[in-house]
């Protein structure tokens, strides 16, 4: 392991693959360093086979900085990619949709979809997402061990998002196949080049098209009935928008959910007495837990923005054009605002500053309400009715300096 915390800042390179590799104490390590010794630094990018080498960017370390880029998208925007690498933007938007975009187009497609995901409407499925996570239980409780990736964490957030957008149960499996591949590019497991990540977001545009066409004829009530039928300053949705935002939403509607659902039964095992702490007042502690497991998990790493102009932050210029990278798993571990950050504690007092779902602004996260909805049914279900559910060996994780995911990870109970 060539990225070792003991090196000089200067030799720290986060575009190596090779770090995101290593275990997260080292990456952890890494980010301890860079805070305390150089928490904007220049960060050389890594040259991809048969791919050009991006000109670099800013790392953004802190809390603070993070925080102040997030919400002045004038000074720092969306529009010119919101992943390190550079492409054209018209891919950029095709994987990211309103992502990779800024106002007015950005608050445009924003005003269609954010509707069916306000705290009002979560509030009102949460029955529903209720009966799934006991019915995902019942399904499994007898087994007594098993992937807890497959078994609890992935079907609850799928069935949710694919649900909402009204695609029907055999395609569900559709779905959760490309969605790893988008989301898990890098990994050799799933996509390891720009081909087969095509094939799968082509699969899921393919789909959305048909679908669309399809609501046109016959509205129904789901979610790609109302992006299909919605109406903002007289215009509709392209057809190019409308297969752009549906992988968008399939896509962080279960992924990211999945792997915070995972990471918290790792935490709650390896910290028993928060574990039970939880338990002892599940509903009061609800709010706090699931926020802590998220700035703990940090599900999304990192995100770009690009400087419009000629600016200065923390004292260190940033011209315009150039980029600055988000580093959200950092920014969660920032000790001026997260007192002994790297202890897993539900009960911390100032969470509503992680930024799990992004740090404010007109980018934070549109699923969040939803998402914390799932995790808590899920934990409710788990918690009370497998009580001595625990994981059992390490976790694969996934090959990623974008995705904080689990691919697998072997757990055990007492059969129920």
């Amino acid at each position: 392991m060539t990225l070792m915390s003991d090196v000089p800042v200067e030799q720290i390179k986060l575009s190596d693959p090779e770090l995101w590799t290593a275990p997260d104490e080292v990456r952890d390590a890494v980010f301890t360093k860079l805070r305390a010794e150089s928490p904007i630094s220049f960060q050389a990018e890594y040259e991809y086979e048969n791919m050009p080498v991006g000109p670099g960017y800013w790392a953004l370390t802190r809390h603070h900085d993070i925080w102040m880029v997030s919400r002045n998208p004038d000074l720092f925007c969306s529009g010119r990619g919101a992943n390190i690498g550079d492409m054209p933007i018209e891919i950029a938007e095709f994987f990211g949709s309103m992502i990779n975009m800024d106002a007015p187009r950005h608050t445009r497609l924003r005003m269609i979809v954010q509707k069916a995901f306000t705290p009002k409407v979560v509030a009102a499925i949460e029955e529903d997402v209720r009966r799934k996570a006991k019915a995902i239980v019942d399904e499994h409780a007898e087994k007594g061990e098993g992937d807890f990736v497959q078994l609890f964490a992935s079907p609850l957030p799928l069935q949710i998002i694919c649900e909402m957008m009204g695609i029907p149960r055999e395609q569900w499996s559709t779905v959760f196949d490309a969605t790893n591949t988008i989301l898990g590019l890098g990994d050799p497991e799933y996509a390891t080049d720009m081909n087969m990540l095509m094939t799968a977001a082509m699969s899921l545009y393919q789909m959305a098209i048909e679908f669309g066409e399809q609501r046109l004829k016959n509205p129904t009530e789901d979610l790609t009935t109302a992006l299909m039928h919605a109406e903002v300053d007289g215009e509709r949705l392209t057809k190019q928008e409308l297969g752009s935002f549906f992988i968008l939403l399939v896509a962080a509607g279960n992924e990211t959910t999945r792997n915070a659902i995972s990471h918290g039964m790792k935490l709650l095992t390896d910290h028993p007495e928060q574990r039970a702490l939880w338990l002892e007042d599940f509903a009061g502690h609800a709010p706090g837990a699931v926020e802590e497991i998220v700035r703990y998990a940090t599900p999304v790493i990192h995100f770009r923005r690009t400087a419009t102009r000629d600016t200065e932050l923390s004292g260190v210029k940033i011209a315009e054009g150039q980029k600055v990278v988000l580093w959200y798993v950092s920014g969660n571990r920032d000790e001026t605002v997260f007192p002994n950050p790297f202890e897993f504690d539900i009960t911390r007092p100032n969470l509503k500053d992680q930024m799990g779902f992004g740090a404010g602004g007109p980018h934070y996260c549109l699923g969040a309400n939803l998402a914390r909805r799932e995790m808590t049914m899920m934990f409710d279900e788990l918690l009370h009715r497998l009580p001595d559910l625990e994981v059992t060996g390490p976790p694969a994780m996934l090959q990623s300096a974008f995705i904080h995911g689990i691919k697998r990870m072997p757990c055990a109970w007492t059969p129920a």
